[in-house]
């Protein structure tokens, strides 16, 4: 069954947009382990426009082995100012994982995966860095990219198939081949031995039914629908329905 790994990065936009300390990523991260979820994401950026390094300080310090900690981040970015970087942070606190995307410092949010054919060879050393840590390591890859073979070459222990295609093809009612991309990929990588996470845009709205069109997906990585959804139902609640969604998606047909 698939690992819920609760993305926390839109708590700490809430928190600076007043200044302070509320809402508290420490006792949002208490509720989401409360709540069963197998997993904690944060992305830290350069900018610090949202999660910052004493966050990815605290959430280590708590979280101990309760449940796995995942970090995101662009592994070219180099310090500045009051930020490490994101190899020096992943070196402090040693998560489970590190999933490595190639954002640019401008960009919004994550929208495309490596150019693996471009940016592998800069990766390869990086790979083995992380890895020597004894953290696992997911590289953020476009479904149908012809990189996963690379990707595996270069050390990667898993994928995380990049799902934004797939949640704006799902609200338009049109997800077929979008899924069909997922599900592709997704057997393309186990078959490489590259274990296979998701992310972006999923939803309580989308989620099953990717889960039931892409089986054997070991993580789905979701922040910004689950806060959406938290405003009304609460965050527990939140949680509850996405792990229902994922239990209810194992034992359902899978979609073809």
């Amino acid at each position: 069954m698939a690992v819920l790994s609760v993305n926390l990065n839109k708590i700490a936009v809430l928190r600076n947009s007043r200044g302070g300390d509320l809402p508290s990523i420490q006792a949002a991260a208490e509720t989401v382990i409360a709540a069963g979820a197998g997993g904690i994401t944060l992305h830290p950026r350069p900018d610090q426009r949202h999660v910052r390094p004493d966050d990815v300080r605290v959430i280590a310090g708590m979280i101990g082995s309760h449940v796995e900690y995942n970090l995101e981040g662009n592994p070219f970015a180099p310090p500045r100012a009051d930020y490490p970087g994101f190899l020096a942070l992943v070196e402090e606190v040693r998560p489970t994982q590190a999933t490595l995307v190639p954002d640019g410092d401008g960009q919004l949010t994550s929208d495309h995966g490596f150019d693996l054919q471009r940016d592998g060879e800069r990766l390869r050393p990086i790979i083995a860095r992380l890895k020597a840590l004894g953290t696992r390591v997911s590289l953020f890859m476009d479904a149908g990219s012809g990189d996963l073979a690379l990707a595996r070459a270069l050390g990667a222990d898993r994928i995380e198939l990049y799902t934004g295609p797939y949640a704006q093809a799902a609200a338009s009612g049109k997800a077929g081949d979008a899924l069909d991309r997922c599900r592709d990929s997704a057997d393309q990588a186990r078959l490489l031995g590259l274990g296979v996470n998701a992310g972006h845009d999923l939803s309580q709205a989308n989620l099953g039914a990717f889960l039931r069109a892409v089986p054997g997906v070991q993580e789905v990585s979701i922040g910004h629908a689950l806060i959406n959804e938290a405003l009304y139902q609460g965050l527990f609640a939140s949680i509850s329905a996405y792990l229902d969604i994922i239990r209810s998606a194992k034992l359902l047909p899978t979609s073809r």
